[in-house]
């Protein structure tokens, strides 16, 4: 993960220089360039090389999942979303930019998150990266990203979600771009299409998985642990699986989505998903 995190935040600072107008581009590196897991990107690059792949030549397409994530992260931040003034133990972007600063520099992200792939993907058929482009877009989309949060919104303060809804929410809003992830890099790396069906799925689980830890974290952590602020979900009423299952089966159920996600992986040579298995074990294992 340090290694990966390395490569990506080179190459996300030489994606997106300082130009004119500076302070979009300012606001863009300022959110971009804050540090983070790179979880993400992560994913990609270790997809692609797990099917035969290069990390070179899916780092367009790890830079731009960084990218749309970000994105989100500035949009989720703002007064009309969560309302939060922590972010990567950092003030949020719009804190230090400004509200309408803040969207555009979300919607210059999204925008431009695209346009690399296509213009940065190289040896790749364009075909599939077009196909890479399509996967994308639908996972941020109205069927995915943006269907989870609308939904989130929609269930703040209402007593009846019950966990059918929780999930719906988790797996759109959260597990979405971390399934686009992997697939996107599988797809780059010339998977075939059980290759990636298998690959989806374990990133399925380990999205799901992602959150339930977010969850559990939330109400287990301090803001200074967790460089965001901890506890914001109780304080929105919001469902959470520590609110519906209560603490201990929650990880209960992290732990049989690791299990699950590993499973998936059993069609591969297993030094080769070496990578993806310990990635699962690091996202069940985080503290922040």
């Amino acid at each position: 993960m340090i290694a990966k995190a390395k490569v990506v935040n080179l190459a996300l600072d030489k994606a997106v220089p300082l130009q004119h107008p500076v302070k979009i581009r300012e606001a863009m590196r300022y959110s971009l360039l804050a540090g983070g897991k790179r979880v993400r990107p992560a994913l990609c690059l270790a997809a692609c090389e797990l099917v035969g792949g290069d990390e070179e030549t899916a780092m367009p397409a790890a830079c731009a999942v960084e990218m749309i994530h970000t994105m989100s992260l500035i949009h989720d931040d703002l007064p009309c979303m969560d309302n939060d003034d922590l972010r990567r133990g950092q003030p949020t972007n719009h804190k230090v930019y400004g509200e309408d600063t803040a969207v555009l520099a979300g919607d210059a992200l999204l925008s431009f998150s695209f346009e690399h792939i296509a213009r940065e993907t190289k040896g790749v058929p364009t075909d599939r990266v077009l196909r890479v482009i399509c996967f994308l877009g639908k996972a941020v989309g109205s069927e995915g990203l943006v269907a989870g949060q609308i939904v989130d919104i929609a269930s703040e303060g209402d007593s009846s979600v019950g966990l059918e809804t929780l999930e719906y929410v988790h797996i759109h809003k959260t597990a979405a771009l971390l399934e686009a992830s992997v697939v996107i890099g599988a797809i780059i790396g010339g998977a075939n299409e059980e290759e990636i069906d298998r690959l989806g799925r374990y990133a399925r689980y380990v999205g799901l998985l992602f959150q339930v830890v977010d969850d559990i974290l939330d109400v287990t952590k301090s803001s200074a642990e967790l460089g965001k602020t901890a506890g914001k979900d109780l304080l929105a009423d919001k469902a959470t699986y520590p609110k519906l299952l209560g603490l201990e089966r929650s990880k209960e159920f992290a732990q049989n989505l690791t299990v699950k996600a590993k499973e998936q992986l059993s069609i591969f040579d297993q030094l080769k998903a070496a990578p993806l298995l310990g990635l699962a074990d690091y996202i069940a294992n985080r503290q922040n």
